[in-house]
């Protein structure tokens, strides 16, 4: 079974997002909400709601699909970043210019399913 979760225009850089959604790629879905929740970098929180989210969706699926439910076999099949929209702002520099500030926005995705799902 596989769900998927998606966080769209989160305000974090992508590279800074793409470092901590790194960490957990790959990993059990248990293990990869212990790291984010003691990572120190600012994206690792919205990073770990979508993954407890996407787990929460494999819940509700298995509900919908009457399957035996075991959150212990989820894996993070995948996990990317990318690129959102970037909100471009001005801020006054000397003699009388404008130096422009990309204020950068990133879309999350990540998709968990159970070891047999992971193996096709």
């Amino acid at each position: 079974m596989e769900a998927k979760a998606i966080a769209r225009h989160l305000r974090v850089t992508p590279m800074k997002a793409r470092r901590v959604v790194n960490l957990v790629r790959g990993r059990q879905a248990n293990e990869a909400l212990a790291i984010l929740k003691f990572a120190q970098q600012g994206a690792s929180e919205p990073v770990y709601k979508l993954v407890a989210s996407a787990v929460a969706n494999a819940r509700v699926k298995a509900d919908r699909e009457g399957l035996a439910f075991n959150e212990d076999a989820l894996f993070i099949t995948e996990a990317f970043v990318d690129e959102g929209p970037t909100m471009k702002r001005f801020q006054p520099r000397a003699q009388g210019r404008a130096g422009r500030i990309n204020k950068r926005t990133s879309h999350v995705t990540v998709v968990v399913a159970t070891e047999e799902e992971k193996g096709k």
